[in-house]
């Protein structure tokens, strides 16, 4: 299921290198615009009941976020630099000496460090969509955000009783909106064109709910129907629909996880998910880039499609299940705090 999700950003994002923001109208006029923002819902979701399993694994919560960072940074780390030291010199219009020496590469490199900065001097400048070289990554923070909110929750106590983190899942989900409805002085804000961060690690935390209550959900036709029918609604644009929308999509989203079906011979102990989503956006500027007569959304994807899944397996198998071959040599707890176990098993459950 991660790596179908991957494929659809994909296929979305060729519209935009493909042909510019120029088409975002199309997410509120299209009929298909609520399905569209099911997408990255869903994968926060599908990613909040992974991580949970994850976390009733581990040893500790140190343990945890040391598997998290593994998972995560290696792998980041390395596309940024192949971004910054190849790609970059390789189509910028400017002088190497000026492409080196300005600041926009230094801010690049920190992109590392989950401070998202998208631009290289001189790289993507006369695309449709211009001068963004890894557009995607707007949600790198957000997913950090996520398993901070997590690692948080246990560490105070509120998934002791997954009644209790429920709870808390459904206090934010109100408190939320009622926020956002003060800040803009008591009127609805306009609906995003793009789903909001902070719906976003909702959605993952659901996602954590939905694992916690694995032995209580209902799986069947009519209530999954109902929770599409619902999420679609909400994400028809409907004003602050899409605060409300994390329990249905995460619900949603784990009854299509659990169909599991039979892998095929290509992803067979593999996770390319990952890679798809961090080089495929930068592959479909440099085909724009390169070669301007492809600048159709169909032969965008005809092109960046193998070539992110081809780079997707070298980052997998040279980078990330490496990096993961690591997590025996993760400390179970850091030496100042050695002498509180985190009980993470039962805390999860």
């Amino acid at each position: 299921m991660r790596i179908v999700l991957a494929l659809i950003v994909l296929c979305l994002h060729s519209l935009t290198t493909a042909y510019g923001t120029g088409l975002d109208f199309a997410w509120d006029t299209w009929l298909y615009g609520p399905w569209l923002r099911l997408v990255l819902p869903m994968f926060f979701a599908l990613s909040g009941f992974l991580v949970a399993g994850s976390f009733l694994r581990s040893k500790s919560v140190i343990h945890f976020l040391g598997l998290r960072f593994l998972r995560i940074y290696p792998a980041l780390a390395v596309e940024v630099l192949l971004s910054a030291l190849i790609l970059g010199p390789i189509v910028t219009t400017v002088a190497l000496s000026q492409y080196f020496g300005n600041e926009m590469f230094f801010r690049y490199l920190l992109n590392i460090s989950g401070h998202i900065y998208y631009y290289l001097p001189g790289v993507f400048a006369d695309n449709p969509y211009p001068n963004k070289v890894n557009g995607q990554l707007w949600t790198v923070p957000f997913e950090l955000l996520s398993y901070i909110s997590l690692t948080a929750a246990v560490l105070v106590g509120f998934t002791k009783k997954r009644q209790f983190f429920m709870l808390a899942c459904l206090v934010m989900l109100i408190a939320y909106p009622i926020a956002r409805f003060f800040v803009h002085g008591g009127e609805l804000p306009v609906t995003a064109t793009k789903v909001r961060g902070n719906v976003l690690v909702e959605t993952f935390l659901w996602g954590v709910v939905c694992y916690q209550y694995r032995d209580r959900l209902p799986f069947g036709l009519i209530p999954f129907g109902v929770a599409l029918g619902i999420s679609l609604a909400l994400f028809s644009g409907l004003p602050m629909g899409e605060y409300f929308c994390a329990p249905f999509v995460a619900y949603l989203t784990v009854v299509l996880g659990l169909l599991n079906p039979r892998r095929i011979s290509l992803v067979q102990g593999a996770d390319y998910s990952y890679g798809v989503f961090l080089y495929h956006f930068a592959i479909q500027q440099a085909v724009v880039d390169l070669l301007p007569s492809l600048r159709t959304w169909w032969a965008v994807i005809a092109t960046s499609l193998p070539a992110s899944i081809l780079v997707a397996a070298a980052s997998w198998h040279f980078i990330e299940m490496p990096a993961l071959k690591l997590k025996g040599r993760l400390p179970v707890h850091l030496p100042f705090i050695r002498g509180r176990r985190a009980e993470v098993s039962r805390e999860v459950r």
